[in-house]
């Protein structure tokens, strides 16, 4: 489904951005600012572009769509107005959408799978992520391909701040390589799989990351929880000694992504305080990263690129989460108490 979203919108090193469209194009020319508003799964897809545009010298925010429709808003200057939304029919979505109208927001984009949906429909643009019907309630595909999406979305808005065609050419090979990389990740699922055995018997787990793996650490926790029934949270790594590090026993089983990245030795000596109070580690790295660290067990990721390590990292993730409920019987697909599209308040 990856190289589905990326079909025709890169070539030899270009983002095509005329794939977009002329009224999107005309849209992020003016874009100097972005607010994202998105739900659960889209949420932390946001929280990562949030990371990227910031990188590339975009401001943007990003607020849960329940929350925003409530609030008196004020709008930058030059705002896009960007939703993110597998089914384009959750209420709080359509809300929010119908309430900027007089806000003062240059336009709506909305990221999507569903091309005949109110968002769709309503927005102003629109960019499809073409993951297919997503049949499971846990959104899975529609989160990695948010994630390529709002990678091309960034790299538009790249352009307008100055990237070089050396840097470009970087960005979109580093996409063109995703669809194998994912490969690579789903062939270590028989190794994900024993490695959740351990999960069986736990009724807490938590999730660490730091920068753009925050929300991926997010993610994991929220897919744990959709499908297994164990309670997971996700926290900054950073944020440990502020309050999640009093939970840590030899019963919580602690899950943290390791990519090479200038954040590493912070969170090694994180992980390191985790294994202080018994905390057993569950890591995620990268072939480079030397670990050391005493009782874990540790899966590698090879031939991993930093601007689109969040999106493969997501992957095990996911695999780690469905094994855990394979493993304790429960339905994968049909959640208890969840639905696929939330249509009312």
């Amino acid at each position: 489904m990856i190289s589905e979203t990326l079909e025709g919108r890169i070539h030899q090193g270009r983002l095509l951005e005329e794939s977009f469209g002329h009224e999107t194009k005309a849209l992020l020319d003016k874009t100097r600012h972005v607010q994202i508003v998105a739900c659960g799964t889209s949420y932390h897809a946001g929280l990562v572009a949030k990371y990227w545009l910031e990188e590339v010298g975009i401001p943007c925010s990003i607020e849960v769509a329940s929350e925003y429709r409530y609030r008196n808003v004020v709008v930058p200057k030059d705002s896009l107005f960007l939703t993110v939304s597998q089914s384009g029919e959750t209420a709080d979505y359509l809300a929010a959408l119908r309430g900027i109208k007089d806000k003062g927001y240059i336009g709506s984009l909305c990221i999507c799978n569903v091309a005949e949906s109110s968002l769709v429909r309503e927005s102003d643009v629109s960019l499809m992520t073409r993951a297919g019907p997503e049949i499971g309630v846990a959104s899975t595909k529609a989160f990695t391909t948010q994630l390529v999406a709002l990678r091309l979305l960034t790299i538009a808005l790249a352009r307008r701040m100055g990237l070089t065609a050396e840097e470009e050419e970087r960005l979109v090979n580093e996409l063109h390589a995703l669809p194998r990389q994912v490969e690579v990740v789903l062939s270590l699922s028989d190794a994900i799989e024993t490695m959740a055995n351990a999960f069986s018997d736990k009724r807490n787990a938590l999730f660490l990351g730091r920068g753009t793996f925050y929300p991926i650490a997010l993610e994991g926790a929220l897919k744990l929880k959709e499908i297994s029934y164990i309670h997971a949270e996700a926290y900054p790594a950073g944020e440990l000694k502020h309050g999640p590090l009093a939970l840590v026993d030899a019963e919580m089983p602690v899950v943290c992504a390791l990519p090479d990245d200038p954040l590493l030795d912070k969170v090694l000596s994180n992980l390191q305080e985790v294994r202080a109070r018994g905390g057993e580690l569950f890591l995620f790295s990268d072939h480079s990263v030397n670990i050391e660290l005493d009782h874990y067990q540790n899966l590698t990721l090879s031939d991993i690129y930093p601007g689109t390590a969040p999106i493969v990292y997501s992957i095990p993730l996911q695999l780690l989460a469905y094994h855990v409920a394979v493993i304790k019987g429960t339905d994968v697909d049909q959640p208890r108490n969840l639905a696929k599209s939330v249509t009312v308040e």
